[in-house]
């Protein structure tokens, strides 16, 4: 299984008036973990840029389990889902580092778009297929 881990530090602005994360938040930390995944993994946005697709989410699901407060540091552990789909697929952790409690489960789907027309492809395309195969996925 691929995955990765970041660290992420909260920060005032993604709290609400109680000082707990906003909901919404949850949704760029998963962001910065699938770029983290990226970086980690060659598989960054701007390199399926350069092969020519955009990779809208097109499904995202998430189940808060507890409150993350300012000032507290989270793990954001992202998993990588095999599909036979032309599709990416990942799953998220959210941990507390600082209380140790799991913050939040999720997952994230991303189909591509060719970035000429815009229309969705079905088949897996060539550059993603072979770093499936490199990386045994």
């Amino acid at each position: 299984m691929l995955f990765s881990e970041i660290e992420i530090d909260i920060r005032f602005s993604e709290t609400d008036a109680m000082g707990v994360v906003w909901h919404g938040n949850y949704l760029k930390f998963f962001e910065d973990g699938r770029e983290h995944f990226g970086k980690t993994f060659n598989l960054e946005y701007l390199a399926i840029f350069d092969n020519g697709y955009f990779t809208p989410i097109v499904k995202s699901e998430i189940d808060h389990k507890a409150p993350v407060y300012y000032g507290q540091v989270i793990k954001v552990i992202t998993k990588y889902v095999p599909s036979k789909s032309a599709k990416i697929m990942f799953e998220y952790e959210v941990v507390n580092i600082t209380t140790g409690e799991l913050c939040a489960i999720g997952k994230t789907m991303q189909v591509f778009l060719d970035k000429e027309s815009r229309t969705m492809e079905l088949l897996t395309p060539d550059f993603y297929r072979q770093w499936k195969e490199k990386n045994n996925q």
